[in-house]
């Protein structure tokens, strides 16, 4: 069968190698590891029902990544950090109720109304005012161990993993393979899913998506002698959030600097931001101990939709991209379909919104 080269080894990437090799492919995954990858700071909630977004097409996306989940970790059979710990979406009002539970009707599970000790009891840190809906679906992950558990299972099924800068070569308007650091690999199909880095990936051979790099920082407290391995992912009425993971450990964030390009540092503004707002609605994490800030920077494209498909005009060039913050809600399902296209194969998803060349 011939060759496929995946350029990038974040969620998506990775997510490719590991579905294109599984399909019998002769794989290659090409990497960088450049510090700001996106799925290295990714917080890893799962849990796309109650989100605020109002596309119905982002909405079938995010639905279906979801429900894949459990498949493919059980399919891995390793510990990716993924459990269904439920969300507690807090609300404010009861028209902000009813939007919540109007939003969840088709999550898995139970959707339920809880007062705000109710919710205290589920993640004991919250201040006890603010009442919330319950989502027995909600899920976190760990975006490294996933990434690491995809890409052994890549390796175990045959594919190759490069370290180094990928260079496309084009013969016209054919991708005919990649330079890796000047060692030349022919292939069928190049998918870029190189995140924020993909436009440079791109641009040498014309082609301009539009993804640029957002910058998240993200922070991760520890609560010693906590048991923390059940509480649920905290989706306050802003844009931040709160999740816990079994080593004692509550992540906050994030922020979200658009126009920071690939600055990768922790800054007082954004540091202040995320714990400013985690304290705000989880007044209990006052004395957690700060472990590590991490910066992640998001391919963030023109829109809600991720870039996803072949692009028009080339053979051989497939991009997957642009998931913004959605990155590990939407990479593993992202790469399932992006490897069927790099096989040419019927991915039974329109991916005509998803046109990788839209601006």
């Amino acid at each position: 069968m011939p060759m496929r080269v995946v350029v990038g080894a974040g969620i998506a990437g990775a997510s490719v190698a590991y579905h294109a090799s599984r399909l019998g492919a002769d794989t290659v995954l090409v990497d960088r590891d450049t510090p700001g990858q996106a799925t290295s700071a990714g917080a890893g909630i799962v849990c796309p029902w109650s989100s605020k977004v109002a596309d119905p097409t982002w909405q079938r996306l995010a639905d279906a990544a979801a429900e894949y989940y459990p498949t493919l970790v059980a399919d891995l059979g390793t510990d990716t950090g993924y459990r269904q710990v439920g969300a507690l979406r807090l609300v404010r009002s009861d028209a902000e109720q009813q939007e919540v539970l109007d939003r969840c009707a088709g999550s898995p599970g139970e959707v339920s109304v809880l007062s705000g000790e109710s919710a205290r009891d589920l993640f004991p840190p919250l201040r006890g005012d603010l009442a919330a809906v319950h989502i027995s679906g909600g899920a976190r992950v760990d975006g490294r161990r996933l990434r690491a558990a995809l890409r052994e299972a890549a390796v175990r099924q045959g594919a190759k993993v490069l370290s180094g800068t990928a260079r496309l070569i084009a013969a016209g308007s054919r991708i005919t393979g990649v330079d890796v650091d000047g060692s030349r690999i022919d292939a069928d199909t190049v998918v870029v899913a190189a995140g924020a880095w993909s436009p440079a990936v791109l641009d040498p051979i014309g082609v301009r998506i539009a993804v640029a790099p957002q910058r998240g920082q993200i922070v991760h407290l520890g609560l010693s002698g906590v048991d923390t391995s059940w509480w649920p992912v905290v989706l306050p009425p802003s844009s931040h959030y709160l999740l816990a993971f079994d080593d004692q450990r509550v992540v906050v964030g994030a922020t979200r600097e658009t126009g920071a390009g690939f600055d990768h540092r922790v800054t007082a503004a954004g540091q202040a931001e995320v714990l400013r707002e985690a304290l705000s609605v989880a007044p209990g994490l006052a004395d957690a101990t700060v472990l590590e800030t991490r910066i992640g920077f998001r391919p963030a494209g023109p829109d809600i939709l991720p870039l996803l498909g072949a692009v028009p005009g080339w053979d051989g060039l497939v991009v997957a991209n642009g998931l913004g913050a959605s990155g590990l809600t939407l990479g593993p399902h992202v790469g399932r379909l992006a490897a069927a296209v790099a096989l040419h194969e019927d991915p039974g998803v329109d991916l005509s919104p998803f046109d990788p060349l839209r601006h």
